[in-house]
């Protein structure tokens, strides 16, 4: 709001408006993490404290991405593309290492958003408890803990929870063994259980998917290193030349292509089949529509898109509002 309520302290440099930006943008980003990882009341152990925020240094360096092109293109002019892919290479080493440390599961958003499966509390909480049928689920003796005058079935089992309970109270004053072994079991039986879930490495993806494991791994590396590709090309060839524009292009379409192979082969065993999630399937759509974006880079922009944009604002100039919105000036594009 800075930059609108006084324009004439930020007219003279865009490194202002950019700084802004940024730092309420790290500031956003670190209140939504704080809130994400809070622990909740039902899942208490849903947030690990220790673990690296990866999402939250992705978030930061993509609001300061474009903080250090404009300081960069200030003070350094054409050099600008050196720290540009720094700070390219330095967002590839974070994506590779949250690719790595999340089992090898596709990154959404870029990253951004953790790719966590929901809980099957969420969706089962309401037929099972510790591990077994709740009372009215679809499961066969689910009739049993129901009485004549429709009282609530949790209730009557909660309440055979404390007699056995009471039950294993008074048989530790026993000295038979036998039925403290007993209660014993009862309790480990009712009692949730506690999975540990073992994280897929590199040579398990490999041995269990076989090749499409690796072409899944090496399509998501492609994902995570063409904005660094594309970067560097720019920086041999310069903004104006094809090269660059091709070649990201074309690893853009690679990677998916090995990605929609794994996914919609039907010439191997079932077993290495990628089953992607609802999240990992929007995730796709939203690589595919990213594509569009090739249609505002350099050189296509300056050869097409922007004759079609300008004859489009000619049009559109005298119609109030809608022709300040189709200027094409000061567009930026992420990489």
């Amino acid at each position: 709001g800075l930059t609108w309520l006084l324009p004439e302290r930020f007219s003279t440099s865009e490194i202002g408006p950019e700084a802004v930006t940024a730092i309420l943008g790290i500031v956003t980003a670190i209140n939504e993490h704080i809130i994400d990882t809070t622990p909740s009341g039902r899942h208490p152990g849903s947030a690990d404290p220790l673990s690296f925020p990866y999402g939250l240094c992705i978030s930061a360096l993509k609001d300061l991405e474009t903080l250090v092109e404009v300081v960069a293109e200030q003070y350094y002019g054409d050099k600008k593309w050196n720290f540009i892919a720094v700070t390219e290479a330095i967002k590839v080493i974070v994506r590779l290492a949250l690719f790595r440390n999340s089992g090898y599961k596709m990154l959404l958003h870029g990253g951004e958003t953790p790719n966590v499966e929901k809980s099957s509390d969420d969706t089962g909480s309401q037929h099972r408890i510790g591990g077994f049928p709740r009372p009215g689920g679809h499961h066969h003796g689910a009739g049993l803990l129901q009485n004549n005058h429709g009282s609530n079935p949790w209730t009557i089992e909660r309440r055979a929870l404390s007699a056995l309970s009471r039950f294993g109270e008074s048989a530790r004053m026993m000295s038979d063994p036998v039925w403290f072994q007993r209660i014993q079991q009862q309790h480990a039986i009712m009692a949730p259980p506690t999975s540990v879930i073992k994280r897929p490495t590199l040579s398990m993806i490999l041995s269990e998917k076989g090749v499409n494991g690796a072409l899944f791994v090496l399509g998501e590396i492609l994902f995570i290193t063409r904005p660094l590709i594309y970067v560097l090309f720019i920086r041999r060839y310069g903004i104006r030349s094809w090269i660059p524009w091709f070649l990201s292009l074309g690893v853009d379409f690679i990677g998916y292509g090995f990605l929609s192979h794994v996914t919609k082969s039907r010439m191997v065993e079932r077993e290495q089949w990628f089953h992607l999630s609802a999240s990992e399937k929007d995730e796709v759509k939203r690589r595919k529509l990213l594509w569009a974006l090739y249609l505002m880079r350099e050189p296509f922009f300056s050869k097409y898109t922007r004759q079609k944009l300008e004859s489009t604002e000619r049009l559109l100039e005298p119609v109030p509002l809608i022709g300040t919105l189709t200027c094409t000036r000061n567009i930026s594009i992420p990489l």
